[in-house]
């Protein structure tokens, strides 16, 4: 079989100091390896730097969805602790009620008809078990809260840092573990490529001529959900809400034809202008599930340049970013940033394919 394909193909050893914990002290003091993906040349910047490389007709594409505190910790009423990770932003099942996935930690598995009490804001109950350790659960929320669902959430929930960050989530990654652009609700993780814009930075870029063109992709369990089979082209990815509207669209299909250059931030907004290229054989106005899966041989319609962290080795991420560049010259690029000391993966600094 084709080495591309094989999920060992894309492991790497990471030391555990390497992992960041927390983010950069300022957004634009990240760290940014740029790397032409033609010559395997790479410059070592800061991300401040980023605006440089702009020129006048090109077009960024970031994905403006805001995350939700979609993980709630409570007790059983056996005592036992137990751990909700909200997988999608719940749907209203009724008065006060709302339907979700999630993922459900405890010291025994969650069984259904279990029902937890979080405050006299919200209670949970199992509905019935999933694979791979999902559950289906229906919350019950306070009707004459103010704000309903979401301002529930905000108060009883916490921020969903990802597992690999050995810490409780603290004050301030309400705010860092959010775009600064962040505004349509609905992701469980955030689309960490874009953590390092501030808005001096988003300014200095349309300053040179510089088109931003927002997008939504919900960040749910595809982005993240891991590759069980040895052969990736197995893989099956789950599909997440995407959203472009029609000015986005037009200035991502303007710059197109004018021969300006096409970045996308992140790998959620790579998939989205791809996916909606592909099945409407054009960037449009579009809304609907995605559930493209990006792989070695995958054809970039759209995607001059991505702005990415650093990613999981053997993850869904870093086979879409070796679809962009290739394999060897990712996982190579990917040495030489560990033993310069990057920061990798949420918190981490940030790399640039050209």
């Amino acid at each position: 079989m084709k080495e591309d394909f094989l999920l060992s193909s894309y492991d790497y050893n990471l030391p555990p100091d390497s992992i960041a914990q927390v983010p950069a002290k300022r957004r634009e003091e990240s760290r940014l390896l740029v790397l032409n993906k033609e010559t395997g040349r790479t410059e070592h910047l800061r991300f401040r730097e980023i605006s440089r490389i702009f020129k006048k007709g090109d077009c960024l594409v970031i994905n403006k969805t805001r995350v939700f505190p979609a993980r709630i910790v409570g007790r059983k009423p056996t005592g036992g602790r137990i751990e909700f990770l909200l997988l999608e932003l719940p749907r209203k099942g009724g008065k006060g009620l709302y339907e979700a996935r999630a993922l459900c930690k405890s010291s025994k598995p969650a069984r259904p008809g279990t029902t937890v009490t979080f405050s006299d804001l919200l209670e949970i109950k199992v509905k019935k078990r999933l694979e791979n350790g999902q559950v289906e659960v229906l919350l019950n929320v306070e009707q004459n809260f103010p704000g309903g669902l979401l301002s529930v959430l905000e108060k009883v929930g916490r921020m969903p840092l990802p597992p690999y960050i050995k810490r409780e989530d603290k004050d301030f990654d309400r705010n860092r573990y959010q775009t600064v652009y962040a505004k349509d609700v609905g992701s469980v993780a955030a689309p960490t490529a874009g953590l390092h814009f501030n808005e001096e930075i988003l300014e200095s870029i349309r300053g040179k001529g510089v088109k931003i063109a927002p997008i939504t992709l919900h960040v749910g369990y595809g982005t993240f959900s891991p590759i069980r089979t040895e052969d990736i082209r197995e893989h099956k990815i789950h599909s997440e809400w995407v959203s472009v509207k029609k000015q986005s669209a037009e200035l991502i299909k303007g710059t197109r034809k004018s021969g300006g250059r096409i970045f996308a931030v992140g790998t959620t907004s790579v998939r989205t202008i791809e996916f909606i290229y592909k099945e409407m054989g054009d960037i449009c106005e579009f809304s609907g599930p995605c559930d493209l899966y990006i792989y070695p041989g995958f054809r970039f319609n759209l995607t001059d340049a991505l702005l990415t962290n650093f990613h999981l080795p053997r993850s869904s991420l870093l086979v879409l970013v070796s679809a962009f560049a290739g394999r060897k010259r990712i996982i190579q690029t990917y040495l030489e940033a560990i033993k310069r000391g990057y920061r990798f993966f949420s918190y981490g600094d940030a790399m640039l394919i050209l």
